[in-house]
């Protein structure tokens, strides 16, 4: 579930809500508080996963929407 924050900036980033929360997963995670390991490694070996599809699926809403206005067909 996507959380919103109201004190923080907007910065204009496609999907930065979804990014904001992945990060906040991978950071408050057992492998990155107890395992010292670092979030792209976390994120590698498959932690907040639902979180990674979800941001990965905005992001690529976000070029089939643009190349299905342009025109452009992905093959």
């Amino acid at each position: 579930m996507p959380k919103y924050y109201e004190d923080k900036e907007e910065d204009g980033r496609a999907c930065s809500g979804v990014r904001e929360d992945l990060r906040q997963c991978l950071l408050e995670s057992p492998c990155v508080l107890q395992e010292n390991k670092s979030p792209k490694q976390c994120l590698r070996e498959g932690h907040c996963r639902s979180l990674q599809v979800t941001f990965f699926a905005c992001k690529r809403s976000m070029v089939s929407g643009v190349s299905s206005a342009t025109g452009l067909h992905v093959s």
